[in-house]
């Protein structure tokens, strides 16, 4: 399995624009083309931020599911129309992970 951790930082003032599209359009969009999102977590320390992992069977489906979100003509469309006014995010950052050999009992890949 490889895993990704995604962190999205939201530009001032439009964390909840941000979100909104992602749990109205982005996740449907993931959903059909591959892209599995393991879970979603936010920080109370770091505000207009939230994190996710996505979850793919081997980096030739991480490859094609992330090709094919990005070729979606409705996630253009979407992201066009929410960024009328301009980008809602201000940064992103992807961190590769695999599981590793070391789990503690009782622990699931």
């Amino acid at each position: 399995m490889i895993y990704e951790l995604k962190k999205y930082t939201a530009h001032e003032g439009k964390y909840e624009a941000l979100t909104a599209r992602f749990v109205q359009t982005t996740l449907p969009i993931f959903q059909r083309v591959g892209i599995e999102v393991a879970h979603v977590w936010t920080s109370p320390e770091e505000p207009g931020v939230f994190y996710y992992v996505t979850r793919f069977a081997s980096q030739e489906a991480r490859a094609a599911a992330w090709a094919a979100f990005m070729a979606d003509p409705e996630w253009k469309e979407a992201k066009a129309r929410s960024e009328a006014d301009g980008p809602l995010l201000a940064s992103q950052s992807t961190t590769l992970l695999q599981t590793a050999a070391f789990l503690p009992p009782g622990a699931r890949a």
